[in-house]
């Protein structure tokens, strides 16, 4: 009967490492890497697991992947700091790696739902936010993107039902902090992939984000929190092409300096 391991990479998550793990309390293994935590985050993590060790970050994509080889089950399950597995889910995921039959697929896609605002998000681009974290290690990688890394994986998909429950954001501050990180990381790999931008995207691209998340994708159905949602997916796409922007004009700059 197939065995599920959980992985998880951490740094500085002592806020949230305990529930994380106590959620997954009922996999057959738990490891953790971290990448070098300043807090308590190492020591709360071998409460619940003996599988704990340090490795340098090397990205996000490489971390996981890395924290997948030391799996011992070749079904792996991989979870993030801030996430939370509920017992409907547990159930759910074990039914189908441990049923009496093999898994009708490589991998499975979870929704996601994020808390914010004391409100469990059911719209707007943040839902159903499909994760693809339950897979065959033997026929999947992490890719390499600098943000918003995900699972490559060779063999059919499935859909479970239940959510992950997300709790990203401690507060509007930390929602705009995290925002401006992320945004610099995709503009990076927007420039490492030649895109480039113009007005139209700031002028367009922004604006069209929030009409589709507030009307489209029903924010609008969540009061205020939906509305600070949409809002907030508005200026990461518009702050995602200025500094794309910003980095292209840089270099042209660069360029014309060296002539």
């Amino acid at each position: 009967m197939p065995k599920v391991s959980v992985v998880l990479i951490t740094l500085n998550e002592a806020l949230h490492i305990n529930d994380a793990l106590a959620s997954v309390a009922w996999a057959d293994e738990i490891v953790v890497v971290d990448s070098g935590s300043t807090d308590d985050t190492v020591g709360l993590a071998t409460q619940h697991t003996d599988r704990v060790s340090h490795r340098d970050w090397t990205g996000y994509g490489a971390q996981k992947d890395h924290a997948t080889s030391l799996a011992t089950h070749d079904w792996v399950l991989s979870l993030d700091a801030d996430e939370r597995i509920t017992p409907e889910l547990a159930t759910e995921i074990t039914a189908r790696v441990r049923g009496d039959a093999a898994p009708t697929h490589r991998g499975y896609r979870i929704p996601r739902t994020t808390q914010y605002a004391h409100r469990w998000i059911r719209t707007t681009d943040w839902y159903p936010d499909y994760q693809l974290r339950l897979y065959d290690r033997r026929v999947a990688s992490w890719s390499d993107d600098l943000v918003h890394e995900s699972v490559q994986l060779d063999g059919p998909v499935g859909t479970l039902t239940h959510d992950i429950q997300h709790y990203a954001y401690q507060d509007l501050a930390s929602h705009v902090a995290t925002i401006n990180r992320y945004t610099s990381l995709a503009a990076d790999q927007m420039a490492r992939d030649g895109r480039q931008a113009g007005m139209t995207d700031l002028l367009v691209h922004p604006p069209a984000a929030f009409l589709r998340n507030y009307l489209l994708r029903r924010g609008c159905l969540q009061g205020s929190a939906g509305l600070l949602v949409s809002l907030m997916n508005s200026y990461y796409v518009f702050l995602k092409y200025a500094k794309l922007r910003e980095r292209t004009t840089a270099a042209v700059g660069v360029t014309r300096g060296e002539r």
